[in-house]
């Protein structure tokens, strides 16, 4: 018998065609879950009642327990941990909503945390408050390209840390990752300030939330170490997607025409072995729906669950990378530096939309 019982909130539609729209990251979840051998997926909901069927076909969820809310699934099924694999902007809902039901034990949620700094802090106080174990799905944090990189740098094999320097995505969707694995390269040292510029001229939605075509940001850690983020147009800063700058070298992550990783010191240059892993993927062919990533987040979920020791992946820890994120965005509203932690009212970059100051042009419907 597992250990654990599990329920998934935000089924989406088809797996095998994500979009912009639905990613179907509850697919990921429950494969991960399905792999767990303390785990049982044993309901789902979802406001789409096809979608939410479609998933308990695959997963061999009793008909009784597919509902389409997810505070009666609770009531109904008390689940110990839930995952939220919804869009951003109601991740507070729903997290809030099952942490106060007082059955479940913890809740998994995807990234990026929420759509303002003040429903992701509201997220973590309630949980903490009310001792639920609080996650959200950060799991390129266990990819061997960026572990392999953490143990070059702990090994000090390019001296102490000076710079993380990120070409890699956006600020916003993939910089819930990005800015992520930039703290944990630096012993998630609290960050003291941010200052960002954007452009948003073609108007791009991805899962409902604006996504600025273009961003450059600077932050600097209380330790001294700094990060840069250059992305969009300004993509080519780098010749691979992120370079860790110390005092004897630099680690180098998926190199242009070059090694997923490269170390750079004393004169000489190597490819570092990760057992064939990508930034997104472990290579892994059994791997139906998505990374085995998500396997290694699920474990560190249900370890820290077990042993009550904080997550890698906790709340806390995530609140680092929303502030910068949101405080990037005052900045720009701002247009000076932002001292963090920040009070940020609403979401800057939203805001500047709706206010007409971005005039983004319309995306082409064709």
């Amino acid at each position: 018998m597992s250990r654990y019982t599990v329920a998934v909130v935000g089924t989406g539609p088809d797996p095998e065609n994500p979009t912009v729209e639905s990613f179907a990251m509850g697919y990921r979840h429950a494969e991960a879950y399905r792999n767990h051998p303390d785990c049982e997926l044993v309901a789902c909901a979802d406001v789409v009642p096809e979608n939410a069927a479609a998933f308990a076909a695959e997963f061999g969820i009793d008909e009784g327990d597919v509902f389409e809310d997810y505070e009666a699934m609770a009531e109904a099924v008390e689940p110990d941990l839930v995952s939220v694999t919804v869009p951003p902007d109601v991740h507070e809902r729903v997290v809030v909503d099952l942490a106060e039901t007082g059955v479940v034990d913890a809740v998994h949620c995807e990234k990026p945390m929420a759509d303002t700094l003040a429903a992701a802090e509201r997220m973590v106080e309630t949980c903490e408050e009310l001792d639920v174990q609080l996650t959200f799905n950060r799991q390129r944090r266990f990819g061997r390209p960026f572990t392999e990189a953490e143990r070059l740098l702990e090994e000090g094999a390019i001296g102490d840390l000076r710079r993380v320097e990120i070409a890699w995505g956006d600020f916003f969707d993939t910089g819930a990752h990005t800015i992520d694995l930039a703290g944990m390269f630096n012993d998630e040292v609290p960050v003291e300030w941010v200052i960002a510029q954007l452009d948003y001229r073609d108007e791009d939605l991805r899962f409902g939330v604006h996504q600025e075509n273009q961003m450059w940001a600077q932050w600097r850690y209380e330790n001294g170490v700094y990060g840069v983020v250059s992305t969009g147009a300004g993509e080519d800063f780098l010749d691979c997607a992120m370079a860790l700058r110390g005092t004897d070298g630099e680690i180098r992550i998926d190199v242009d025409d070059g090694p997923m990783l490269e170390l750079r010191a004393g004169g000489d240059e190597r490819a570092v072995d990760v057992d064939g892993e990508t930034m997104h993927r472990t290579g892994d062919e059994a791997d139906r729906f998505g990374s085995g990533f998500h396997d290694r987040a699920v474990a560190d979920v249900v370890d820290a669950l077990s042993s009550g020791e904080e997550s890698q992946l906790s709340g806390r820890i995530g609140l680092q990378t929303a502030r910068v994120v949101f405080g990037g965005y005052e900045s720009v509203r701002r247009r000076g530096r932002v001292d963090l932690p920040a009070a940020v009212e609403g979401n800057p970059f939203l805001d500047l939309v709706d206010s007409g100051e971005l005039s983004p042009e319309p995306a082409d419907e064709a």
